[in-house]
């Protein structure tokens, strides 16, 4: 994988915001996929001041975030969709029509998750996917596991990964859904270019796992040494057991 390590998180932050930037003006109709999370909230407020500052139109983009917490509808203030309104999609000319998200309150969740797939391959595919790194390895919410689903599909939330997500609930573990939907591994790397972001010390033994070792579905984040062309994004910090 190619590895870029940068002095801090504002320093990935800003790189990440100007590549979307050139990406975006090389191609006004380029498809992204989205994460949550801690690491990629400055990504998005990099991108918010780009945008107020006239150095990038959204109006032709079309975007696909990762997951979504099952039992929570979009209006949540918990929901990831929640989130992205919060820190990017309020702040920016994004279409709605043009936003899509998993359902989270689905009635038949395999359809739902079929339906995201083929929303994605009407969208041309995935251009660019950014990712965050979960602490024990997890992107999207592809969890550790003996085996891995390919596409988007249902999945059981770790005690780890549940900690990981309370601050959204007020920090009360126990109300933190148990279930979320996720894009597969397959699904992530069918991106034609993917860029994971990863900052802080607590990254650095997990980012040098997925880096130099063995790909395993313990490890999921691994599975990107088996993309034609994925990159890695470090803050010094994230890149200090390398």
């Amino acid at each position: 994988m190619r590895v870029r390590v940068f002095e801090s998180a504002d320093g990935v932050a800003r790189a990440m915001a100007r590549a979307i930037e050139r990406r975006v003006a090389a191609k006004p109709a380029t498809v992204l996929g989205l994460p949550t999370g801690r690491t990629p909230i400055p990504l998005y407020r990099e991108l918010v001041r780009l945008y107020r500052d006239d150095r990038i139109d959204f109006s032709r983009v079309t975007t696909f975030n990762l997951d979504e917490f099952l039992g929570l509808p979009s209006r949540d203030p918990r929901s990831y969709c929640s989130f992205m309104r919060h820190h990017l999609f309020d702040h920016v000319n994004l279409a709605a029509s043009r936003i899509h998200f998993l359902d989270g309150m689905a009635r038949d969740v395999d359809r739902e998750c079929v339906r995201y797939e083929r929303a994605i391959d009407r969208a041309g595919g995935i251009d660019l996917q950014i990712l965050g790194l979960g602490a024990n390895g997890h992107v999207g919410f592809n969890e550790p596991a003996d085996a891995l689903v390919a596409w988007t599909h249902r999945t059981r939330l770790t005690a780890a990964t549940r900690r990981a997500n309370s601050a959204l609930f007020g920090g009360r573990v126990r109300t933190v859904p148990r279930e979320a939907l996720s894009m597969g591994m397959a699904t992530i790397l069918h991106a034609r270019r993917v860029v994971l972001l990863a900052t802080g010390a607590a990254k650095a033994r997990c980012v040098a796992r997925m880096i130099q070792g063995p790909v395993t579905p313990r490890l999921p984040a691994s599975f990107l040494q088996l993309h034609r062309g994925a990159e890695v994004w470090l803050d010094r910090a994230a890149s200090a057991d390398l």
